[in-house]
């Protein structure tokens, strides 16, 4: 699988995330602690479980293909197909975002409250506007999800994680021409349900 891979993340410990010759992505999850929930959870087939999750409440996400066990290398591994599109991030950086994407992203975040997604990664790298239309999301391990839609103080954490980035949290509160969608107006009707 890793024959003339190309590698896209790494760390002190080792390669993270990969990019396969046929297009299909491999990322390596390494247990941090001894004694960790990923023991017996591990990290790879939460990704593969939160990707049904939003798959079935219409959520596009990363396809997943497999999840192994690496003991060679002490590693668990989600095998899957990339979701198409670019972040918001890159988009922003290209000089392709507006106002109206801006709107467009509030909606979804209410979205997700109202669908019970509960993701603490959130930001404008892990979410992805697909060649469709839609918005998505990628990087999805340590993302929870419940029956019911997101208690307020849920939403809140949601929305300090969207903002946690300085380069994400100045687009977000940078004031439109018009109809300003700050952290006192938009944003915080996230903190209500959202209609679909």
């Amino acid at each position: 699988m890793r024959a003339n891979a190309t590698v896209l993340e790494r760390d002190l410990h080792g390669e993270k995330v990969l990019h396969l010759e046929d297009g299909s992505y491999l990322k390596l999850f390494r247990r941090k602690r001894l004694i960790s929930s990923a023991a017996w959870y591990p990290y790879a087939q939460r990704f593969a479980d939160n990707a049904n999750t939003l798959a079935e409440r219409g959520i596009p996400c990363p396809r997943v293909i497999d999840v192994f066990r690496i003991p060679s290398v002490a590693r668990d591994a989600v095998h899957y197909w990339p979701l198409a599109g670019q972040t918001l991030r890159q988009l922003i950086q290209q000089g392709d975002a507006s106002d109206d994407l801006r709107e467009r992203l509030f909606r979804f975040v209410g979205q997700l409250h109202t669908a019970g997604i509960y993701f603490r990664s959130l930001h404008l790298g892990n979410i992805v506007l697909t060649p469709d239309g839609p918005f998505g999301l990628i990087d999805i391990a340590d993302l929870r999800s419940q029956a019911r839609p997101l208690f307020t103080y849920q939403r809140r954490r949601n929305l300090q994680h969207l903002q946690r980035d300085p380069f994400d949290r100045q687009w977000l509160t940078t004031k439109p021409e018009q109809d300003v969608p700050t952290t006192s107006g938009s944003l915080a009707v996230m903190s209500t349900p959202y209609e679909n």
